[in-house]
């Protein structure tokens, strides 16, 4: 069999490759797949090196069996039986079951999922007497996983101060009760693997030995922890053979650091290393638009790609009036390209940075009767947050909808629960009035409650729901739906309860802003209008998913997927780079990769499209295009001016924003300034603890973790960081 056959000369390279360590930069759509699985093929098939031999790991269940489907294909399913290919999690649960007796747990052992690690969390908060409102379960449960993949136990969690040595009490006691119930996390998995090959030196020899060759892919995705292990597992053969690509590193917020594919090349100074080049997914105009935009970043290994496709047409950057204009424009050219073109519409995706982006171009979609298909969230209006909160308009403009006010009574929680609702039920069947108006009712006279034999402490509770009820129905008449969903806001203090420091909280509240931007633009037509606009796109969003249907997905979903047109919008400052990132050089530079991600998914046409101004509270306001479109030579874009003359902004007053480039005019660092344990102040994220730091291309590079919002990875000639004494 030949093994090469259809590789070009760098993939062969890489597959012949036998011995060593390697370095494999795979640029997008370069097979990188194709040279793991021929890889393995060659391995067994030619060199006769035996299954149980080789270790190759994935980041994904689907990834594993997608490439053991292929190697079984080349040699048989016979010949590869005895291969170790799985995800990193998988692998370490199989080592922690044999090796069990050399660590804290059974080998019968349950891996809990997020669910059940926060109430264990919620467990260890009872138990030392801690108030979960000021320890919230998700922000301590980030720390953690932080911890551990930095590979902090309990016992070496960095304490500096009161706050720190309190989370450092709940993971000592979260742990114990993971113990206790026999389980492990995700995170512990990982953990307690590295712990055994570090301090059982027979378990390390073993695995060591075993494993002769050991394949990584997505390398540029690994943590702290995982790296660690790689490099245990592979200390005696030193067959290493790891794919990726710093340019493609996206996931930061979940622990992947890129600067793990330069440790690779510091800790294997004898690495070989091999550049695939050769894309087979898009246009050569996709991938040199694609090539400027990833150029400035620092620390990449640069990569010619090019394809045998031919130029292709030209990427179109398209300037729209507005972010509701650019919604339409971009319904209306999938239409267009749907019906005339007969492009099938799967082949279609448009990609945004942020989930609550996808409520315009839904509502689009919706009023021109198009289908589309949504991935990687649940569609707007169908969002937790969201039905919360027009669940409480609903019932202050008609206090009888008993549907939305069960679903509000206790969130977030006001001590409300199943007694109370059966009483409240109970109360306004003998009234002959609605569950809604029973609560007006019992505020306004709270005695003839108590008289009806509703329970005292019930009846406190349910009046204070009817007070607040009361006073939303009486501003409601006299307000614009905006004021008055921000006095909902308010008053049950309903950020406190969605951000809660993680990302997912933040995603939420980001969600609660653009309802806000909806709401406003009803300050004429009022309550009633905005809840029946609401009611009409909710109606319309029950409709069946189609596979044959464009695509509406955040960028962070399209890693993987590839389409035949790809359109990205809110090319805008404080969109992409999101704002978030503005002041966090390493966040600037996962914003540039990021786009560069969105940009290779294009096979045939692109599309670039940014606002003059977007909409927000009920006027217009001014946005500046993405710093990254100006990293696109002009001689190699379409320009579409859909707002007319095109504003002469784009460049002004850049030296003002935090740079990712490296002509960034701060002095280098030679020295670190902040260790781990180091308590912080930012000026907008107020005091954190520093994790971890690094001295990177003249600059330290410094993780903390902000009390105010969560982990953040700074630069600290830009950070403003001041050291507490």
């Amino acid at each position: 069999m030949d093994f090469l056959k259809g590789l070009n000369p760098q993939q062969q390279q890489a597959v012949l490759a036998v011995h060593g360590p390697i370095l494999v930069m795979a640029g997008p759509g370069s097979g990188k797949t194709r040279v793991l699985t021929q890889r393995v093929a060659y391995l067994i098939g030619a060199l006769g090196v035996p299954p149980h031999s080789i270790l190759a790991v994935t980041f994904t269940n689907k990834a594993a069996r997608e490439m053991e489907g292929r190697i079984m294909r080349l040699i048989g399913e016979k010949e590869a039986r005895g291969l170790t290919l799985g995800t990193f999690h998988a692998l370490c649960a199989r080592i922690l079951r044999r090796e069990a007796r050399h660590l804290p747990f059974g080998a019968d052992f349950v891996i809990y999922d997020t669910e059940d690690q926060l109430a264990l969390l919620r467990r260890a908060l009872e138990d030392l007497n801690l108030d979960e409102k000021r320890y919230r379960p998700q922000a301590v449960h980030a720390t953690i996983s932080y911890a551990k993949n930095e590979l902090f136990l309990p016992d070496t969690f960095p304490v500096n101060d009161y706050r720190d040595e309190i989370v450092a009490r709940i993971y000592r006691r979260y742990q114990e009760l993971l113990l206790a119930n026999n389980a492990l996390d995700f995170d512990d998995l990982l953990l307690y693997t590295v712990y055994l090959m570090e301090q059982v030196a027979e378990a390390k020899e073993r695995y060591a030995r075993l494993f002769e060759h050991i394949l990584v892919d997505e390398f540029q995705d690994t943590n702290q922890a995982q790296y660690i292990l790689v490099r245990h597992l592979s200390s005696f053969h030193r067959n290493l053979f790891v794919v990726g690509d710093i340019d493609q590193s996206i996931y930061r917020w979940r622990g992947a650091d890129y600067r793990n594919v330069l440790r690779f090349e510091q800790d294997f100074p004898d690495a070989q290393v091999i550049l695939l080049e050769q894309n087979y997914r898009s246009t050569q105009a996709i991938l040199d638009v694609a090539t400027a935009v990833i150029e400035p970043h620092p620390y990449r290994m640069a990569k010619g790609l090019f394809t045998t496709r031919g130029q292709g047409e030209r990427v179109v950057v398209v300037e729209a009036r507005d972010d509701l204009h650019e919604a339409q424009w971009v319904a209306d050219t999938i239409a267009h390209m749907i019906e005339e073109r007969r492009i099938p519409g799967n082949e279609i995706a448009v990609m945004y940075r942020t989930n609550a982006q996808s409520r315009l171009l839904e509502e689009a979609f919706l009023q021109r009767g198009m289908r589309y298909r949504l991935v990687g969230a649940q569609r707007f209006y169908g969002r937790r947050e969201i039905k919360d909160l027009i669940a409480y308009l609903r019932v202050i403009h008609n206090p009888a909808d008993e549907v939305s006010l069960l679903r509000i009574l206790n969130v977030p929680p006001r001590g409300i629960g199943n007694k109370t609702v059966l009483a409240l039920k109970a109360f306004a069947q003998r009234q002959k009035l609605s569950s809604g108006q029973a609560l007006l009712a019992i505020a306004a006279e709270p005695e003839s409650a108590i008289s009806e034999l509703f329970p005292q402490r019930a009846v406190i509770t349910a009046a204070r729901f009817g007070d607040l009820l009361a006073n939303w129905r009486a501003q409601a008449a006299q307000s614009t739906p905006l004021q008055v969903l921000d006095r909902v806001i308010g008053d049950i203090d309903y950020r406190s309860y969605l951000d809660d420091g993680t990302r997912e909280g933040q995603e939420r509240w980001e969600n609660v802003m653009e309802l806000r931007r909806l709401a406003a633009e009803f300050s004429e037509a009022g309550l009633e209008a905005f809840l029946e606009q609401v009611a009409l796109v909710s109606d319309q969003d029950t409709l069946a998913e189609d596979n044959d249907a464009p695509t509406l997905l955040t960028l962070h979903a399209a890693k993987g997927l590839e389409f035949g047109v790809v359109f990205i919008v809110g090319l805008n400052e404080g969109s992409l780079p999101h704002a978030r990132s503005l002041d966090d050089r390493e966040a600037l530079y996962e914003e540039r990769r990021l786009f560069y991600v969105g940009i290779t998914r294009a096979k045939d046409r692109l599309y670039l499209v940014y606002s003059q101004f977007r909409n927000a509270y009920g006027y217009a306001e001014l946005q500046a295009p993405s710093r990254f479109l100006e990293d696109i030579p002009a001689d190699r874009v379409d320009f579409l001016p859909l707002a007319g003359e095109r504003m002469d902004f784009s460049r002004r007053a850049l030296s003002e924003r935090p740079q990712d480039k490296t002509t960034s005019t701060s002095l280098p660092i030679l020295e670190k300034r902040f260790s781990p344990g180091d308590r912080v102040r930012h000026p907008i994220w107020g005091e954190g603890m520093v994790l971890n730091s690094d001295l990177k291309d003249s600059d330290e590079i410094v993780d903390v973790f902000f009390e105010s919002v969560g982990l953040k990875r700074l630069s600290a000639s830009i950070g403003k960081l001041e050291m507490l004494a």
